[in-house]
């Protein structure tokens, strides 16, 4: 019917921000296809969880295919760039390192792939990638550089609604439940009053997990995504939000995939 391309930094990152989505518009009849920036080659894991002579990046592909097949997704291809870490650390001055990337450079392989597979959707992050993470913010660059050269019709910042998590945090806190949210001084997604698209994912919910788990390297069954309570991850991941530069005020979307 239509094609949906979901650009993304890391493995994992995809089923977090827009698992719901993914598996939504695979379950319509659309085409999903996986774009990811690195092979998340600084992550960390325990000692002793990889195999003798494995690499993690190895790893991280592997759980990339199992989460993709999980969530409806086509094809997943990786553009070929290094981890880049979080903010101010070495990581970010390898010379592979997504973040030093030339965007222009960057944008023609993610155009490729969007010409071949005639997107009609692109999404990306937006400006601040979320919560500030260097590869996070490239992914905006580049992917928005990308549908200008693919000339794709419809993007999508994908990203979290701030004024929801602050106030869902605060009560939990006040109410002495585990404090899953972020610290109080972390500047993370964007005001609801900027959003323009929430999809209601909670038939999802399942899947979401269930792709989470398949990323084992990265989110163990004790992190907070797997031990949180059905009724609070529901509440934290039950909607996915959204900006379309040319949408709004306000939300005005529930559906990314509407009319295609």
């Amino acid at each position: 019917m239509a094609t949906l391309v979901t650009f993304h930094a890391h493995p994992d990152d995809e089923c977090i921000a827009c698992g719901g989505i993914m598996r939504k518009a695979a379950d319509a009849g659309h085409r999903v296809v996986l774009v990811v920036a690195t092979r998340g080659e600084v992550g960390e894991v325990p000692d002793g969880f990889l195999d003798p002579g494995e690499q993690l990046w190895e790893r991280r592909v592997a759980e990339t295919h199992a989460a993709a097949d999980i969530l409806g997704v086509s094809r997943v291809e990786f553009l070929g760039y290094r981890d880049s870490g979080m903010v101010d650390t070495a990581d970010n001055d390898h010379p592979a390192a997504f973040w030093r990337a030339d965007v222009e450079d960057a944008a023609r392989k993610l155009a490729d792939i969007l010409i071949d597979e005639k997107a009609d959707v692109l999404t990306v992050y937006d400006d601040f990638g979320g919560y500030g993470h260097p590869d996070h913010i490239q992914v905006h660059r580049v992917g928005y550089r990308a549908a200008e050269l693919a000339g794709t019709p419809r993007v999508y910042e994908a990203t979290m609604n701030r004024d929801q998590i602050q106030a869902d945090a605060a009560a939990a806190r006040e109410n002495g439940e585990a404090d899953w949210g972020p610290p109080e001084d972390m500047e993370v997604g964007k005001p609801e009053a900027e959003l323009t698209a929430a999809v209601d994912v909670t038939a999802y919910l399942s899947v979401k997990r269930a792709a989470m788990r398949a990323h084992a390297s990265q989110i163990a069954e004790d992190s907070f995504f797997l031990a949180m309570p059905d009724e609070q991850f529901a509440r934290a991941f039950g909607t996915e939000w959204f900006i379309r530069r040319d949408g709004g005020p306000g939300i005005t979307e529930t559906d990314l995939m509407a009319g295609l």
